[in-house]
């Protein structure tokens, strides 16, 4: 008699289940209407039932991407970077991608992946590059610097907070042309040998200056660092899209010792994204999303 009253009840839960899921009451008339068709048909089941199977071998795969390229990284970025949550991470990096390729104004992408490894040609110059002239915003050290647009009205906006903070920026260098660097770092060279000057100085089309989205600011010395400037930048760069491209203590991971002074435009959003999921340091984000962007290739 239990099994019996357990079933019938059981029974009745479940019709009015699908009675609710099937049908809604109109806000006007209060008119019962239906809401979804019931599956009637084999065909109607099979359809379904491969839409669902296509969904999941979407996601499956971004999970199976997303651990390919993390096992090409290297062994430190292995052992300072934790994705414990890929659904969140690949999420955010979705939306960075986009952002990026939103922003790139047919020009080498945002992200350009450029070190001691990865170089740009000696042609190569960034597309309507702005002048930094004398203006109310920020102070410039002379007058051949140059941004990307999209650099130069970030370094608008960042000028424009610190000034709301009582200080006014120094911009001492911006866009390096493929000569300029050549030049810069044989004098390097000539002065203090080619180990050291690979320290400090990069060679010519190997520079983030190249890009037109670099710049150094204030003093260009480590003492920088400690400067009202230098502090404000440390403490809000980001909020406006610019990164510190070469931190201290990752020489190994960057190429280049500490510049407390070097920031690279790369937006709010991968700013986010960099000290979210990469520890902060812009090198690992721009390898990872390199990396992406060339698994991703492979499966076109």
């Amino acid at each position: 008699m239990c099994n019996k009253i357990f079933y019938s009840f059981t029974l009745i839960f479940f019709v009015c289940i699908l009675c609710v899921s099937c049908t809604k009451v109109h806000a006007e008339s209060g008119e019962i209407v239906p809401t979804m068709e019931i599956l009637s048909n084999e065909s109607s089941i099979q359809n379904s039932t491969k839409y669902i199977s296509q969904a999941v071998a979407v996601t499956n795969s971004d999970f199976q991407k997303l651990d390919s390229v993390l096992s090409k990284m290297s062994n430190r970025f292995k052992a300072e970077v934790s994705i414990t949550d890929k659904q969140a991470f690949l999420s955010d990096l979705e939306k960075v991608l986009a952002w990026e390729k939103k922003a790139q104004n047919d020009d080498l992408p945002l992200f350009y992946l450029i070190d001691k490894k990865h170089s740009v040609s000696q042609q190569y110059v960034p597309k309507d590059l702005v002048p930094l002239v004398k203006n109310n915003l920020y102070n410039i050290s002379r007058n051949d610097l140059s941004l990307r647009p999209d650099a130069a009205k970030a370094l608008d906006a960042l000028a424009e907070g610190a000034l709301s903070d009582g200080i006014r920026l120094l911009v001492s260098s911006s866009y390096r042309s493929y000569a300029y660097q050549e030049r810069l770092f044989a004098r390097y060279v000539s002065e203090d040998g080619l180990a050291a000057a690979e320290r400090y100085s990069a060679r010519p089309g190997t520079s983030q200056h190249q890009l037109g989205v670099a710049l150094d600011f204030g003093s260009i010395t480590d003492d920088f660092a400690e400067t009202k400037m230098g502090r404000w930048l440390y403490a809000h760069a980001a909020e406006y899209g610019w990164s510190l491209s070469f931190p201290q203590g990752y020489e190994d991971v960057t190429g280049f010792q500490w510049e407390c002074w070097h920031f690279r435009y790369i937006g709010r959003e991968a700013c986010e994204f960099q000290n979210k999921w990469f520890c902060g340091v812009q090198q690992y984000m721009i390898e990872f999303i390199d990396a992406w962007k060339t698994e991703a290739s492979k499966k076109v």
